[in-house]
């Protein structure tokens, strides 16, 4: 259901990228918008000049901004079940998000990316295929460009790749994804969705507006993103890293299989870690299924790089590597970085807690690190469950916690920032806090 936008009042909340490209989008329509943050505007960036630029006013955010209006917007980082978004539903007030709210002026077809983690990795490594292969392609949504932003841009020939976090889904409604693939559903954001099946059924959202021609790709391994099969019309396809799949991709020993036909070895991708191995099945099924032959597939990813803040290699000092993986955010991304690496770690962790069990950190942890170290709000609740099990030290900051890796590595470790906490405590998001890493570890002088 297109809602005709021309004169109708609007409200957009959240004013970071997201938000800033609804407000315009809406004003180009014709939409009578206003906008408003928690935050000051001076405090907002970009958003003062933009805004401006528009002429849409700006309040701050109270109860009574959330008055007088046929439609409200929410950014992503805004929770949906707030008080004055609930009221307003009441009221009979169109409430959408970002996503839903470009899907209808979305030119050409959509391939949408969910799952708890590897994400960014596999959202990029299908554009980057796809634009291999020489077809039209943008990639955004989570990542980079909100998809308000890529309208101008898109083409009836041509894909949209979306990175779609829980927080986008969960106010869809009529947004339909013509490939639509969930990696894995493990703990996260749990401090937004209060449960665990909030969560799972936040992400599976993806797939209801999916129709028979449509394909959903869903991991074998994982039972939360393979329950999705039974909520979807779409075409299933399935990938899989310990067994063989009749339809989709899998790894049997050491080789990747798609389509029943050899793919490539697995050894051939140039990305760390086994989860990326799943990413590359689940990838290779959406471009195939976007046209791209198998030769093609194999010869994109072997020319992939990895995904900034994701595993990323910053630098070899003294002996000691150091990786910046601060988009490992959860504690399931964190296991995935530690089952990378053989052993010698020291291990980064802390910052905001998002409600999750670090617990199931203390084995890998006490098998492969010399010690953790603890920075930001989450350092106590971590030394509490993590006591025990390895050295903790209470490191405070990431600039302390690299110094203490380097002054007491040796050659052959590896410092591992992989926090399995949010980065707002010390820092504006994973990015900044990876770029702060990256910084300290290329300040580093070498040892004597």
């Amino acid at each position: 259901m297109t809602m005709n936008w021309a004169g109708a009042r609007v409200l957009v909340v959240g004013m970071k990228k997201s938000g800033l490209a609804s407000a315009e989008l809406l004003a180009g329509l014709g939409a009578r918008v206003r906008s408003t943050d928690l935050k000051p505007l001076d405090q907002l960036g970009e958003a003062a000049e933009v805004l401006a630029r528009f002429a849409i006013p700006f309040e701050l955010q109270t109860p009574a901004v959330f008055l007088e209006c046929d439609a409200v917007v929410v950014s992503p980082d805004v929770p949906v079940d707030l008080a004055p978004l609930e009221a307003a539903r009441e009221r009979g007030v169109n409430v959408i998000g970002e996503v839903e709210l470009a899907a209808p002026f979305l030119k050409g077809r959509t391939i949408g990316v969910t799952g708890s983690n590897g994400k960014t990795t596999t959202t990029s490594l299908i554009g980057h295929i796809l634009r291999a292969a020489g077809i039209a392609t943008q990639v955004g949504g989570n990542i980079g460009t909100p998809v308000t932003a890529m309208i101008a841009t898109s083409r009836e020939d041509g894909w949209n790749v979306l990175e779609l976090s829980s927080f986008q889904i969960e106010t869809i409604r009529d947004f339909h994804a013509h490939v639509g693939l969930a990696l894995n559903v493990t703990q996260n954001h749990l401090d937004r969705h209060h449960t665990f099946e909030n969560y799972a059924a936040a992400k599976g959202r993806l797939f209801r507006n999916m129709t028979a021609g449509d394909f959903a790709i869903l991991n074998a391994d994982d039972p939360v993103t393979a329950a999705y099969a039974n909520q979807t019309a779409a075409t299933v396809e399935w990938f899989s890293g310990t067994r063989k799949v009749e339809r989709g991709a899998h790894l049997c020993g050491e080789k990747l299989v798609l389509d029943g036909k050899l793919l490539m070895e697995a050894g051939e991708i140039p990305l760390r870690g086994r989860h990326n191995v799943e990413n590359v099945l689940a990838a290779s099924i959406a471009a195939a299924r976007a046209g791209v032959m198998s030769g093609a597939i194999a010869a994109a990813v072997r020319t992939f790089h990895a995904v900034e803040h994701r595993l990323e290699f910053v630098r070899k000092v003294g002996g000691i590597d150091f990786y910046n993986d601060s988009k490992a955010t959860s504690v399931d991304a964190t296991l995935k970085a530690l089952d990378a690496f053989p052993g010698g770690l020291w291990v980064i962790l802390g910052g905001k807690d998002k409600g999750l069990d670090f617990s199931a950190l203390r084995e890998p942890l006490s098998q492969k690190a010399h010690a953790a170290l603890l920075i930001g709000a989450a350092a106590p609740k971590l030394a509490r469950q993590l006591s025990g099990a390895l050295p903790l030290v209470e490191s405070g900051t990431l600039d302390a916690a690299i110094q203490y890796g380097y002054r007491n590595g040796r050659a052959g470790d590896t410092v591992l920032l992989a926090p399995a906490c949010a980065s707002f405590d010390q820092f504006r998001s994973f990015e900044h806090r990876g770029e702060v890493f990256k910084q300290v570890v290329n300040q580093l002088e070498r040892k004597n």
